[in-house]
């Protein structure tokens, strides 16, 4: 099961400052969380982005691991052991689990509470892949090859079904009504070859006026059926 947390705005630890911590630290930036690296070396793509401020590191080596998590303040949502030592990366992980915190950790899945899938993003599209750990090879081969399947056609029928959404939750109460409507505009002919051809507008014309004649038709149409585009 691939669950997709929130992680906006949440103060993450990274222990370790290599190419795993790197790589880590660029998801939960990308996530939105706050992120503070700890390290007794850190790989240039850490100091840039702790140069370009968006990250606090803290250089030291991790010894007593118990008092090292004990007097993190604030504690962490989560802490990310992504040291090259793997018996640490344990530890790491126990304490942090005793402390509260949820852990990822890089070199052992089993102990983790969480998976970081393959991630493939095509606009406003985000499309996991897991090979439940047994492949990341393949799952970053199959995440191209997804990403390479999505088509400029298929963001913009995102961007006008967003817009049919809004309008339609405004004046449609049924919500099986709502779907067909949505349905309808997608596997509209005129409107599939204009958002090919890229004209946008057109296509949220015809659109609209297929969501007119749903709330005309309907009797949980709760509104006039004069809509600003």
């Amino acid at each position: 099961m691939i669950i997709d947390l929130k992680f906006e705005g949440k103060y993450v630890v990274v222990a370790g400052g290599g190419s795993e911590g790197y790589r880590k630290t660029l998801s939960f930036l990308d996530a939105g969380s706050r992120v503070l690296v700890i390290s007794r070396t850190f790989s240039s793509g850490i100091r840039k982005l702790y140069q370009m401020k968006r990250i606090d590191l803290i250089k030291t080596e991790i010894k007593e691991v118990g008092q090292f998590i004990n007097h993190l303040s604030p504690k962490p949502s989560v802490l990310v052991a992504a040291t090259n030592d793997r018996d640490l990366n344990v530890q790491l992980a126990k304490h942090a689990k005793e402390a509260g915190c949820m852990v990822y950790v890089v070199d052992n899945p089993s102990v983790s509470d969480f998976i970081f899938p393959a991630l493939a993003k095509i606009g406003d599209v985000r499309i996991a892949i897991s090979t439940n750990g047994k492949s990341p090879a393949m799952a970053r081969v199959l995440r191209q090859r997804i990403e390479r399947t999505i088509t400029q056609e298929d963001l913009l029928q995102i961007k006008l079904q967003n817009y049919a959404r809004a309008i339609l939750r405004q004046r449609i109460f049924d919500q099986k009504v709502r779907k067909k409507a949505l349905y309808k505009i997608i596997k509209d002919d005129r409107i599939n070859r204009l958002l090919k051809e890229g004209k946008f507008d057109e296509a949220q014309g015809i659109a609209m006026k297929i969501l007119e004649r749903f709330w005309i038709d309907d009797e949980s149409y709760k509104g006039p059926s004069a809509v600003a585009s």
